[in-house]
């Protein structure tokens, strides 16, 4: 399969999970996960109507999103992967959301160097896996104030990765019923609007679970289909 048609399976696919859950397809926004895609490929999808990249390392996507920023310039970049500290100027300079807001200490890092308000999603591992990254449930609440008293930090939801093994749905939920409850707070700066979580293989259980972001790599890139 192309990837014009893997792109087409995939919203397809989308559009089932949401009308399953009652919900609007239009609402669910599509990033396409870009680590290790040749730079033809991404142009194929970006040529197919994709409108958002996910970039894991700032490192490898440097010199190639400033090619493809300068030939599609309505493309919006989103940081999905870990930032270290010693990459914020970098990262500021390249993407439109940062994904993976995961300490306090980058959050004042960005806030430091943001020369205007960084939207920006806070990772949590719903999970419990200790190899993923992301403040855990409990510390959100807590998080969250605090990187809400910080300027230049514009908080627009949360992120979280579905577990490597069995059912996703639980951890989704989690997040999801974490995200009504600090929007229920009201604070000043934090605006949940985004659930991001699903991936290729799970991303029609976040869907049912109330995911506006999707980050999908394979499913996408894949030339087997």
């Amino acid at each position: 399969m192309s990837i014009k048609e893997n792109l087409e399976l995939v919203r397809r696919k989308i559009a089932a999970a949401a009308a399953a859950a009652g919900r609007d397809p239009g609402g669910i926004k599509l990033v396409g996960v870009i680590k290790n895609v040749p730079l033809a490929d991404v142009e194929s999808a970006l040529a197919a109507g994709l409108t958002d990249l996910g970039e894991n390392r700032v490192q490898e996507a440097e010199e190639r999103d400033r090619l493809l920023r300068a030939k599609y310039p309505a493309v919006s970049f989103h940081l999905i992967g870990h930032l270290q500290r010693n990459k914020v100027r970098q990262a500021l300079d390249m993407f439109d959301i940062i994904q993976s807001l995961d300490s306090e200490r980058l959050a004042a890092a960005i806030s430091r160097r943001a020369l205007q308000p960084v939207p920006v999603l806070i990772e949590v591992n719903t999970s419990g896996e200790s190899s993923k990254f992301g403040i855990e449930p409990e510390q959100a609440e807590t998080f969250v104030r605090y990187v809400s008293s910080l300027e230049k930090i514009k908080i627009s939801g949360l992120m979280t990765i579905g577990p490597l093994a069995g059912e996703p749905r639980a951890a989704f939920r989690r997040l999801r019923e974490l995200r009504d409850r600090i929007a229920a707070l009201g604070l000043p700066g934090v605006e949940m609007r985004y659930l991001s979580m699903g991936m290729s293989g799970d991303f029609e259980a976040a869907v049912a679970e109330g995911a506006d972001l999707l980050r999908i790599g394979r499913a996408i890139f894949s030339k087997g289909g």
